[in-house]
């Protein structure tokens, strides 16, 4: 077995390991090795017998071919994070081979989409002006009235041509990427993780739309250091693409006899937004000391302080692709779920593929990253 190959198999491990959020011990004791010479695998440290990666093949639900096979380029992506990533490179892999399964499909089925960042170019706007021209000419192509909110950002996102993926990466310093125009991009991969709010999820798919449009240049994925700027101009071109200017004004002035707390968590919910991000349009508006005021009501409200992770309010899991909001107080409190940021594209694919015999049962797992019976299992429920 050459070198590349040991590491092909060193790299597949390490992303069907964390694809299945298992620890090293627990891959180990599925594959019926010791942990030490599991751990040898991963770093790629001596050739594994044939009986090993059966094993391995068998514990990860895959074929054994899955092991060997090549890992793909990584993409052109920017990825930025606040504090050092040791898993980088591995979450570059998982991308590269989830956007490689989900291109494999759109040939398979002649249904390639395309989306140009360049046709929304704003040269001709003054820099400053440029993330809010951007948003708003990204909203009008996207066909989204100047006074509609955004109740469903993957199937918008993919509707249009840009591939949305889900992460699961334990750290509040990684939020999400974008991969650039190419072979399988464009691309958003956003952070799902439980501990990272809804809000965030919605915002980060919209931050990194605006890099996609905004800094086309800007994409290398071995640059790690955020540009402060760019992150500025990115969050302004998301504030203004979920809510637009005149809209935002608008129900914002309906809420002028309620008090700012109620307010604030009013128009978040129309908008699908984190209270912070009402809070810095405001600012931007020329308010001062909201932020204060708002904290101290959150108090006097809730009986303590609000903490960097809170989101009052809060949706819940399935913001991402839910129907509309009720905009009546009596319901914000309700929380969206997991249900509101589903991307689905890929799994319609994926389900006419199986559906027209172009793919195995398998096959579909693989590109899913799901094990040969949990596919079964979806497969099964499909009606």
């Amino acid at each position: 077995m050459e070198a590349d190959a040991v590491t092909d198999i060193s790299h597949n491990v390490i992303r069907l390991r964390s694809a299945r959020d298992l620890t090293q011990e627990q891959a180990a004791v599925a594959a019926g090795l010791s942990l030490a010479g599991y751990r040898r695998i991963e770093a790629a440290e001596g050739e594994p017998r044939a009986s090993t990666v059966l094993a391995l093949a068998r514990a990860f639900g895959v074929k054994p071919g899955e092991l060997l096979r090549p890992a793909p380029p990584l993409p052109v992506a920017r990825f930025r994070s606040t504090k050092r990533m040791r898993e980088r490179d591995l979450l570059l892999m998982d991308v590269a081979k989830q956007l490689e399964g989900y291109v494999d499909l759109e040939s398979l089925l002649g249904a390639t989409s395309s989306f140009r960042p360049g046709d929304f170019a704003t040269a001709d706007v003054e820099p400053a002006d440029r993330p809010i021209e951007a948003a708003n000419r990204i909203r009008r192509a996207f066909g989204l009235a100047d006074d509609e909110p955004i109740f469903d950002i993957c199937g918008l996102l993919e509707d249009r041509g840009i591939k949305v993926l889900r992460l699961r990466v334990a750290s509040d310093a990684f939020f999400g990427l974008s991969v650039a125009n190419g072979r399988s991009g464009p691309a958003i991969a956003v952070n799902a993780w439980e501990r990272i709010s809804v809000e965030r999820w919605i915002f980060t798919a919209a931050h990194e739309l605006g890099h996609l449009v905004l800094h086309a240049a800007d994409f290398n994925p071995a640059e790690t250091t955020e540009q402060p700027e760019h992150e500025r101009q990115a969050d302004l071109f998301a504030a203004h693409f979920l809510m637009p200017q005149r809209s935002f004004a608008k129900e914002w002035e309906q809420t002028r006899g309620l008090e700012l707390y109620d307010r604030v968590l009013k128009v978040k919910r129309i908008y699908r937004v984190s209270y912070l991000t009402v809070l810095h349009r405001l600012l931007e508006l020329g308010m001062p000391n909201l932020w204060a005021m708002f904290k101290s009501e959150g108090k006097r409200r809730t009986g303590r302080s609000l903490l960097k992770a809170d989101e009052p309010a809060a949706l819940g899991p399935g913001a991402f692709l839910g129907p509309a909001v009720e905009t009546r107080k009596s319901d914000e409190p309700t929380q969206l779920n997991e249900y509101d940021f589903l991307t689905d594209r890929r799994q319609r694919l994926v389900r006419e593929a199986i559906e027209r015999d172009i793919i195995s049962i398998g096959r579909a797992a693989e590109i899913l990253g799901v094990t040969l019976r949990a596919m079964r299992q979806i497969a099964g429920s499909w009606v």
